[in-house]
């Protein structure tokens, strides 16, 4: 198996801006906003000022609207960690041997994610609590 690692923090909040001020404050450096509609969030990346094979990676996400994903998350816990985000060579045959192996999937095909990559999410209920976003960053 490929190596996989760490790919980012994604974590809810009511404001992009006033969320960014803090990240900022600690020295991450503001990469891009993005908007998916499809999972109906804005997103913020940030990353730190290591090497490229070190780097860490936080995501802001912003609901457009209180009925997407996000928004749910919000109302039913407040702003925070929302997902752990786990970078894989490729997303298809991860999502297949998860699957073989009786792991619930909440997306069994990928989606488009952000900044070129494709993503799936693992159900937190075989997570122990936790809600795993896979990515793949496409070429």
């Amino acid at each position: 198996m490929d190596e996989v690692s760490i790919d980012h923090v994604g974590i809810a909040t009511n404001s992009l801006e006033g969320a960014s001020e803090f990240w900022e404050a600690l020295g991450f450096i503001r990469t891009g906003d993005h908007m998916n509609e499809q999972q109906g969030v804005s997103i913020r990346m940030f990353n730190s000022t290591l090497n490229e094979d070190a780097r860490a990676s936080i995501e802001l996400l912003e609901p457009i609207g209180p009925d997407s994903p996000i928004g749910r998350f919000l109302a039913n816990h407040g702003e925070g960690i929302q997902q752990l985000a786990v970078r894989v060579p490729d997303i298809q045959d991860t999502i297949d041997r998860l699957d073989d192996l009786g792991v619930r999937m909440i997306d069994r095909e990928p989606v488009p994610g952000a900044t070129g990559t494709m993503i799936a999410f693992v159900h937190p209920s075989c997570t122990g609590g936790v809600l795993v976003e896979l990515v793949e960053h496409l070429p």
